[in-house]
């Protein structure tokens, strides 16, 4: 059965399967979306300190660094063993996207770095960020991530057996559907496009909707890189590919080349006349 409504595929992925915190602090690619990730956020938080809910938040890796910066952090994840991890970090409770426990307008910031990515039913996307901005105070920041519509493409590039006829297939469905089925590798995931991912935010009534590339469009050369045989992509290679993240922030055609997408809005203010 699965814990507050979520796929029992997605729930055994991330119990048994995979540390979510150590792709991001060990493999290239991941450490550059923890960096981009991190610096976008800082970008456009309030000032510490300010009440952030990390909504599915995992092990706590980014509300570690935001403890760190001064702000008050509270983690809500559906996995028992990523909360067991993230109360030493900070605040944490077992919870689901789409119903959270929080009182209305609690918090200066909601963030949802995973949670749109395994919820194929739109409803349940919609319902994730109704939540996420009734709980955000007016004003607030909402920030969302997504996995890019064509991330599978770049990737299995990197891995150099995308013209093998299985994984062919497996990218084809997925930039035809957007879902990912689970079946191998990743979990049941859902693939957004930029301006998909702008709609769903601005259709649940956040303002200023903008959306960035995290990790930018040269990634996947890192990623390549690292499955050559010797030490790995170069700190070199890393820094400019990061800097070609930075670079490609105003073309919004760059967009569709990054493995993953931040959205950030804001809570309306109301005008009392």
């Amino acid at each position: 059965m699965a814990t507050f409504g979520l796929a029992p595929a997605v729930m055994r992925f991330y119990s048994e399967t995979v540390n979510e915190d150590s792709r991001l602090r060990s493999s290239a690619d991941g450490r550059m979306e923890l960096v981009r990730t991190q610096e976008l956020l800082r970008r456009f938080l309030p000032p510490a300190p300010a009440t952030v809910l990390d909504v599915g938040g995992g092990t706590g890796i980014h509300a570690e660094w935001l403890v760190k910066d001064g702000y008050e952090v509270t983690l809500v994840d559906p996995v028992p063993r990523h909360v067991e991890h993230a109360s030493v970090v900070c605040s944490a409770f077992v919870g689901d996207a789409r119903d959270l426990r929080e009182p209305d307008h609690s918090f200066d910031a909601v963030q949802l770095l995973g949670p749109l990515y395994h919820l194929p039913d739109p409803a349940d996307r919609r319902k994730a960020l109704a939540e996420a901005h009734r709980v955000v105070k007016p004003g607030g920041l909402v920030a969302a991530a997504a996995i890019n519509r064509y991330a599978s493409l770049f990737e299995h590039v990197a891995y150099a057996h995308l013209h093998t006829e299985r994984i062919h297939d497996a990218v084809s469905t997925i930039l035809e559907s957007a879902i990912h089925d689970g079946a191998r590798g990743f979990t049941l995931a859902y693939f957004h496009r930029a301006e998909e991912l702008v709609d769903e935010l601005a259709a649940s009534g956040l303002t200023d909707v903008q959306v960035f590339g995290i990790e930018g469009p040269t990634w996947s050369l890192v990623k390549a890189a690292e499955q050559q045989p010797g030490d790995g992509p170069t700190d070199e290679l890393i820094a400019s590919a990061l800097a070609a993240a930075r670079m490609a922030e105003p073309y919004p055609e760059l967009l569709a080349a990054s493995s993953h997408l931040l959205a950030v809005g804001r809570a309306p203010v109301d005008v009392i006349c």
